[in-house]
């Protein structure tokens, strides 16, 4: 499959191990189901590999880590080396924080040759990615910037930061009244009338781009769309509810937004051409495109990183450039 629809690179098939002990060593715990999955990993691994080589594949094989602890990744990578890999995918990454993620770095690192490439499957650290430097990571992958984008609570576009992190912005909710479900079930129970709520949302659009052409000012434009935010937060007029905790922390977050315009200090095509919209949460086009633009910010924000120079680990322990990058 890989070979046929021209992949470069294709990962051995795992099977995710969901526990995950920082203090173990060795092949020290391990739950009967933890340990099953870990032996199924590798034995696919080691079917995938062979039969890349069998059929002359022109894709990169990568062998896939699973572990319960340190200790056992280092293990997986052990032997997925000597099947003859030399570039390892490294899972169950996703629950883990940055520490945790660097002790599992450190332990395999130690267990197979210097020369030997490391990518991280699902890893969107970008705030301490810096600290990663060390670790001869030669590829990771991620979707954060993308899905944050429209599902994340708080921190839906990206801006690049003046230090090793980013700067995040909440998108302003506008949700199509005759569309969004909550909003439709609070009309059925007779909690609103529809032209009301289509009413508000026109009237929320509008001054946000007003405010964007210089034509409402921030007090104006924050009201009205927190007299909109009121049903869909509450489920309450916002006459009703103005001085709710979650409409207080919701207006909070929206003077930010409004008040730094982070739309118009990026310069990539989509936020000139949508302008206030990019920031705007509402239809999946206009999400998606958010999603894009910090994608967008996110490779130059790796890029300005360069994460993949060699530099002292936290132990002072030196290695070479892994070989991709000689």
């Amino acid at each position: 499959m890989y070979d046929e629809c021209g992949f470069t690179h294709g990962c051995s098939v795992d099977h995710i191990i969901f526990d995950f002990d920082p203090l173990l060593g060795n092949m020290e715990g391990g739950s009967q189901d933890a340990r099953a999955r870990f032996d199924i990993t590798l034995e696919n691994a080691d079917g995938f590999r062979r039969e890349a080589i069998s059929m002359g594949a022109e894709f990169t094989p990568l062998g896939v880590v699973q572990g319960w602890s340190p200790g056992s990744m280092a293990e997986a990578a052990r032997r997925l080396v000597a099947m003859g890999y030399d570039y390892l995918a490294l899972g169950g990454m996703v629950p883990l924080k940055s520490p945790e993620i660097k002790i599992c770095l450190e332990a395999i690192r130690n267990a197979i040759p210097a020369s030997t490439r490391l990518h991280i499957l699902g890893f969107a650290k970008a705030d301490d990615i810096d600290s990663f430097h060390g670790f001869d990571i030669a590829s990771f992958d991620t979707t954060s910037p993308l899905i944050r984008a429209f599902k994340d609570a708080k921190q839906n576009y990206y801006l690049p930061g003046d230090g090793p992190g980013l700067r995040y912005y909440t998108s302003i909710r506008v949700p199509q009244a005759i569309e969004n479900p909550k909003l439709q079930r609070a009309v059925k129970k007779g909690m609103f009338r529809a032209e009301d709520l289509v009413r508000l949302e026109a009237l929320a659009l509008g001054t946000l781009r007003a405010f964007d052409r210089g034509e409402a000012d921030l007090e104006e434009t924050l009201r009205h769309v927190l007299v909109y935010s009121a049903p869909l937060v509450e489920e309450r007029p916002y006459e009703d509810c103005a001085g709710s905790l979650a409409l207080a922390k919701l207006e909070e977050r929206y003077r930010v937004t409004l008040t730094d315009r982070p739309w118009k200090a990026c310069g990539c095509d989509i936020c000139k051409d949508a302008a206030i919209d990019v920031i705007i949460f509402r239809g999946s086009n206009r999400n998606k495109r958010r999603g894009i633009h910090n994608l967008a910010v996110y490779h130059e924000h790796i890029e300005r990183l360069d994460l993949k120079r060699a530099v002292n680990r936290p132990d002072d322990l030196q290695r070479s450039l892994c070989a991709a990058e000689r």
